[in-house]
């Protein structure tokens, strides 16, 4: 099947999966999209079964301004293929939270490349980078890759700088990271407490929360 011919019959697939109620209820949330046609996620991930992973195929996808090709795009991109100039183009394009997460989860995360590609992406200042960026981080401490202690130093001082700093998504996908960093083993508990020791009575509401919600992951 040529590509034009696959990207009309996955199009027509998701058409007769659509789901108005789903796609409204997002909008309402504000995971606004050009094109939503509202299909679930295993329905999603039932199509992209369907197909063999293809670079061309997966390129496509992305292009197109529609919720549901975006998915499938982190879904049948090679990794082999998905060179690092690539992953950057696709970041920036990123514009809400579900995308940043489902194409953290399905591919960035993969990506041999990912454990320094992400800490490029979140030393950067723009919204979605940085998120993307914490959300591939907390992936790769969940497979208990190890990391050195400058490179642990340097993921804790990021991480507690864009939870103070940052904007809603990054502030949350920072804790996400912080929370795996603290699992990934023992010692790390005690330094993200070290850290923010201090911040107990501090007048900053920001510095408040994070100490709670430190506290409360250690409980």
């Amino acid at each position: 099947m040529e590509l034009k011919e696959q990207l009309k019959d996955i199009k027509t697939q998701l058409r007769l999966s659509m789901n108005g109620a789903v796609s409204q209820s997002m909008r309402e949330k504000g995971l606004v999209y050009k094109l939503n046609f509202g299909v679930e996620l295993p329905r999603i991930k039932s199509i992209a079964d369907g197909y063999e992973k293809d670079h061309n195929l997966a390129q496509a996808l992305w292009k197109e301004d529609i919720r549901e090709c975006k998915i499938l795009a982190g879904l049948l991109q090679p990794v082999d293929s998905f060179l690092p100039e690539i992953a950057d183009i696709w970041v920036e394009d990123i514009r809400n939270i579900e995308i940043a997460e489902l194409t953290s989860m399905n591919l960035f995360q993969n990506l041999p490349y990912a454990p320094a590609k992400s800490f490029h992406w979140i030393a950067d200042e723009r919204e979605y980078l940085q998120v993307c960026g914490f959300l591939t981080i907390a992936r790769l401490l969940l497979k208990k890759g190890d990391m050195s202690e400058r490179v642990e130093n340097e993921l804790l001082d990021q991480a507690i700088c864009a939870f103070l700093s940052g904007t809603y998504h990054v502030r949350n996908a920072a804790m996400v990271a912080i929370r795996r960093f603290m699992q990934h083993k023992e010692e790390n508990a005690f330094k993200v407490c070290r850290r923010v020791e201090g911040m107990k009575e501090s007048a900053s509401e920001a510095e408040q929360l994070l100490y709670n919600l430190v506290k409360e992951e250690l409980i």
